[in-house]
């Protein structure tokens, strides 16, 4: 007769964990819907950028197309591809802008700035470089691609940009410029030449005794060049104040 009973179990004990079979497939289950969630939450929120990325450029193409010399609509335009970190498509919009107005001061400027925001830096150098020798006689670009150079520590590539800005014979303000980031990096023989440059441009008597009270601040008197101590002893400028 065999024998039904159920077999001895050495260790009747609990185990320190159980689990059950119930258990086991709610984990697996869990699993198997977690793998394939969150994909598919990535493909729909892709699929939703996509769509709503469509919709925008469709809406500023349309605007452009209405108002082509608006210079804010295309600038509105290329800042939210920037936005969207599509980089390649926002110059694309800055160019084509550039294109309809080439000499918009205020349009270089802030495609350089988008530039700049996103660190692509050689992308800025580049721009900066392009947009002075287009309109070399606006100032403001001058002075931002040689702020530029000179935060980057390339003090020889604002040497640069300078030396290109002095030769247009720009205006005071901008020799001045100059003068002083020489003087910054104690570079003062440097300086001292640039007044004298300035000076041929800009033979005001207010510029030589600018000259001569940087000379006395550096306590060389008794060297001025043979220009300035003519200067000091003609008499409208020696009592000039």
């Amino acid at each position: 007769m065999a024998d039904h009973r159920a077999p001895k179990v050495k260790n009747r004990a609990a185990a320190p964990v159980q689990i059950t079979a119930e258990q086991l497939l709610r984990e697996a289950q869990e699993r198997q819907e977690t793998g394939h969630s969150a994909p598919r939450q990535k493909v729909e929120d892709f699929e939703e950028l996509h769509e709503y990325r469509g919709r925008k450029r469709k809406e500023f193409e349309e605007v452009i197309r209405r108002t082509r010399q608006d210079l804010r609509a295309w600038t509105k335009y290329a800042t939210w591809e920037a936005s969207q970190n599509e980089f390649a498509r926002a110059r694309s919009v800055f160019e084509r802008a550039l294109d309809v107005a080439p000499t918009a001061e205020k349009l270089w400027l802030t495609y350089c700035e988008m530039e700049l925001k996103a660190r692509n830096i050689q992308h800025a150098r580049n721009l900066f470089d392009r947009a002075v020798t287009l309109l070399p006689r606006i100032n403001q670009i001058w002075y931002k691609y040689v702020y530029l150079e000179e935060l980057l520590g390339n003090i020889a590539g604002a040497r640069q940009v300078f030396e290109r800005w002095m030769a247009w014979e720009p205006d005071e303000k901008a020799w001045s410029a100059y003068i002083k980031m020489e003087a910054r990096y104690q570079e003062y023989d440097r300086a001292s030449q640039l007044y004298e440059r300035m000076i041929a441009c800009h033979p005001d008597p207010k510029n030589w005794i600018k000259w001569a009270k940087f000379e006395e601040d550096r306590q060389k008197i008794g060297t001025f060049p043979t220009p300035l101590l003519d200067l000091l002893t003609y008499p409208m400028v020696s009592g000039y104040s």
